[in-house]
């Protein structure tokens, strides 16, 4: 595949990821009589991951993430030269449909940005739970750290074959789990940066932290993993 398709299949995965994962927190939440809830934004997640999995991720390997891209690179999985396209189509993807997203929310009038957001990611008082910046960055580094190894387990080439999407897709609908209480869930700098877009203000503000922490855990999770688990030679 050349780098323009799996780029196509990056930016609509990554859209989709946005779309489905947050949608489910904007638009499907808003009616509590639904029961969606926390359980259900998180199995929404891992859906998204897992639908486009294995509808495009034999096209470009599904990352869908920029954490993802450089744990596989850490890894020894992925190009360094195809790193930056990769980032740009992801990134383009979150900010198209979150701007999507915010276009839909807005056709209700009881719907309002200030007030019902657009599951942009937050520490201290625009964190769920009111949870500090050291205990965001601290659960997002192991988060993602956990996520690459799963990642790079499942799609080793000694795992059992056609699984990997299954594992990667209840993987983060743990990882969802665990973390909206604390920053919404990030694991994913592409997928804050577009409702941190739409939303403006402090979310563009605590932005950073949803960058760092995943390449962090990502490229730590990658490196580890090839360190531990790669075949000896020779």
């Amino acid at each position: 595949m050349t780098i323009v398709q799996r780029g196509i299949a990056e930016f609509l995965g990554t859209f989709w990821l946005v779309f489905g994962g947050c949608g489910s927190a904007v638009l499907a939440a808003a009616f509590p009589e639904l029961g969606i809830g926390f359980a259900g934004v998180a199995l929404a997640f891992g859906l998204t991951v897992l639908t486009m999995a294995y509808a495009v991720g034999h096209i470009s390997g599904g990352h869908f993430n920029p954490a993802v891209t450089i744990g596989l690179w850490a890894g020894g999985r992925f190009a360094t030269a195809d790193i930056p396209a990769y980032v740009i189509a992801q990134v383009l993807g979150a900010i198209a449909a979150a701007f999507a997203l915010y276009s839909i929310a807005s056709g209700t009038a009881t719907y309002d940005l200030a007030v019902n957001g657009l599951a942009a990611n937050g520490f201290g008082e625009h964190s769920p739970g009111q949870y500090a910046m050291a205990s965001g960055f601290l659960i997002e580094v192991l988060l993602t750290f956990f996520f690459l190894l799963i990642i790079m387990g499942a799609t080793d080439g000694r795992a059992p074959a056609g699984f990997a999407p299954i594992a990667i897709g209840l993987a983060l609908t743990l990882i969802h789990l665990i973390s909206i209480p604390v920053t919404n869930t990030s694991v994913n700098p592409a997928r804050s940066t577009g409702p941190a877009l739409v939303v403006g203000g402090w979310a563009i503000q605590q932005l950073w932290l949803f960058w760092v922490a995943p390449l962090i855990g990502g490229a730590l999770g990658g490196f580890v993993y090839k360190l531990f688990a790669s075949p000896k030679q020779g």
